[in-house]
């Protein structure tokens, strides 16, 4: 069996019509210019090229281009809009409210921020990861200036109520910032709707290059305000300065204009094959979906199978390409933080393994991926005392 790739929530592999766009942006015969060069064609050429992108990606979340701020990915844009909204509006207060379910780019930065003397709210989630309204309405406080909650979970694939979020922080005068990067092409975003201020996007979770993301910040009604985090070169209105990486930018708004192309056609197949493994799953008994069986992105299915260490059955299965959790995190031997907080004992929790499905995923993938997981379950099961000591309670 040739490598089978279910890891399409770490990275994606870059559609072949966004790398040819990409490579016209490179050589001497392709439109390589400096953006900002704007004395000469190849530098104007350039700049459209940037602007003709970032046009490109509003469309797919029904923005204003000019909102765009492009970045190196999306943990640039999560520190961006953290950092900056943060330190931009001391005068609100210094109240940071977010969740533990967090990508480790807003975790992390909620510890910095704690340091540098600034109080942070973790929320706890429920046991099937959603944050409950409730509880982050109950988190908020005269002096809260941001919360920060992500759209979709990149380890579970949980889907969060970002709209009733935002109707809870527009109300109180708070801002909200969404990580959207595992949910821009996946999911409908429309920003002329949503009461959203801050969203983070990144190309290479949605078949776009790595190295190359972008910060949603509205500037209407309210202009939200941000102190950046680079300077120098006055390049994205003052916020993010750099040259711009032409060839990066346009395979963006590239992957971003394929994506609402397809994108309804492409999540219904991804989610009926979805169904195919977990069925498959199901079957073998003793085995926890870890997630929300009703609001769950199309593409992530998170399982632990009770008796097996999830290190054993990959060791197993060496020709299928997952993750036991989030690829920033995956070299620690820790278990994961998302199940750990949603209340999965250790053992469930080292037992996990996320199967994440994409664009180039087939039937036949799933239907061997399916048999040779049974095969080893099955055979680990039969090796583990545990699992007989477990079988006979």
């Amino acid at each position: 069996m040739s490598l089978i790739y279910l890891d399409y929530a770490a990275t994606t592999p870059v559609d072949p019509q966004v790398a040819a766009r990409m490579a016209q942006h490179l050589t001497l015969d392709g439109v390589f210019g400096n953006p900002s060069s704007t004395t000469h064609a190849l530098g104007r050429q350039a700049a459209q090229a940037v602007e003709t992108a970032r046009t490109q990606i509003a469309a797919l979340i029904n923005a204003d281009p000019g909102d765009l701020i492009w970045t190196s990915g999306a943990t640039e844009a999560n520190n961006l809009a953290l950092f900056g909204a943060m330190r931009a509006n001391l005068r609100k207060g210094r109240h940071l409210v977010t969740a533990k379910t967090e990508h480790k780019a807003v975790l992390d930065v909620g510890r910095r921020l704690m340091q540098d003397g600034y109080s942070v709210t973790y929320l706890d989630p429920d046991p099937d990861g959603r944050i409950p309204l409730e509880r982050m309405a109950a988190a908020l406080r005269p002096d809260t200036v941001l919360v920060s909650l992500m759209h979709v979970n990149n380890e579970i694939g949980v889907i969060q109520d970002v709209a009733a979020m935002g109707a809870l922080t527009r109300e109180r005068g708070i801002l909200l910032h969404v990580d959207a990067a595992q949910s821009a092409g996946k999911l409908p975003i429309d920003l002329r709707t949503l009461p959203v201020d801050l969203l983070s996007l990144s190309a290479h979770k949605l078949y776009g290059p790595k190295g190359i993301g972008a910060l949603y910040v509205r500037q209407r009604p309210v202009r939200v305000r941000l102190e950046p985090l680079l300077y120098g070169g006055g390049q994205e209105r003052g916020l993010r300065a750099g040259t711009l990486p032409t060839h990066q930018i346009v395979a963006m708004g590239e992957a971003f204009r394929l994506a609402g192309e397809v994108m309804d056609v492409e999540q219904h197949r991804i989610q009926e094959l979805r169904d195919r493994l977990w069925r498959a799953f199901a079957a073998l008994g003793d085995v926890a979906l870890n997630g929300s069986a009703e609001y769950g992105v199309p593409g992530i299915l998170n399982v632990s199978f009770a008796g097996i260490t999830a290190e054993a059955l990959l060791t197993d299965l060496p020709q299928i390409a997952v993750s036991t959790g989030s690829a920033c995190t995956s070299a620690g031997n820790e278990p994961s933080h998302v199940l750990r907080a949603m209340g999965c004992d250790a053992v469930r929790a080292r037992g996990a393994i996320r199967f994440s499905l994409g664009r180039w995923t087939t039937v036949e993938e799933i239907d061997l991926v399916a048999e040779a997981v049974t095969i080893a379950v099955h055979r680990l099961r039969e090796l583990s005392p545990k699992w007989d000591q477990q079988r006979q309670t």
